[in-house]
């Protein structure tokens, strides 16, 4: 038997350092008050649905990354790999960019490129692994709307970090 090469425990460790580096900065949920100090629109998610949502979405994500790392199928895999690392470096970086910086644009700015690097793996995906693609459509739905709801707020809103003044 062929023991596989992305083994369950490095998707693990990436969980973990991911979300240590995500959470450490600003708190697992973020600063609940300067999100829901700006204006929204009416499809925003109220802030308790990030944290279960965003797990969902990171195992669902790892699993793919399992799936696909461990595929013979080789043409897209390593670009699929170095878009999904890309992916969890912007996962890992935006409650710095959002929370600790205050800035709705920063946000906003990881928020759209993170949908870029979803639509792009799941492209990837489905040339190797259909099952892979459809545990990143979860991740590509959800920025779907992160997108539009981190873009309206960064238009509507004043950016502390860019004018220096509180929201």
């Amino acid at each position: 038997m062929v023991r596989p090469g992305f083994r369950w425990w490095y998707a693990v460790v990436i969980f973990v350092v991911a979300n240590l580096a995500s959470g450490i900065p600003a708190g697992f949920n973020g600063d609940e008050a300067f999100y829901n100090s700006f204006s929204q629109p009416s499809v925003a998610p109220p802030d308790w649905m990030f944290p279960p949502v965003w797990l969902f979405l990171n195992i669902t994500s790892l699993i793919a990354l399992y799936r696909v790392a461990n595929s013979t199928r080789r043409p897209a895999r390593t670009a699929f790999l170095i878009s999904e690392a890309v992916g969890w470096v912007l996962f890992a970086i935006f409650t710095t960019l959002y929370f600790v910086l205050r800035s709705p644009i920063l946000g906003a700015v990881d928020t759209v490129l993170g949908l870029l690097v979803a639509i792009v793996s799941v492209v990837l995906a489905s040339r190797i692994d259909r099952q892979s693609a459809v545990h990143i459509t979860f991740r590509l739905l959800w920025l779907l709307l992160a997108s539009y709801v981190s873009v309206w707020m960064a238009i509507h809103n004043p950016d502390p970090f860019f004018s220096g003044q509180t929201p």
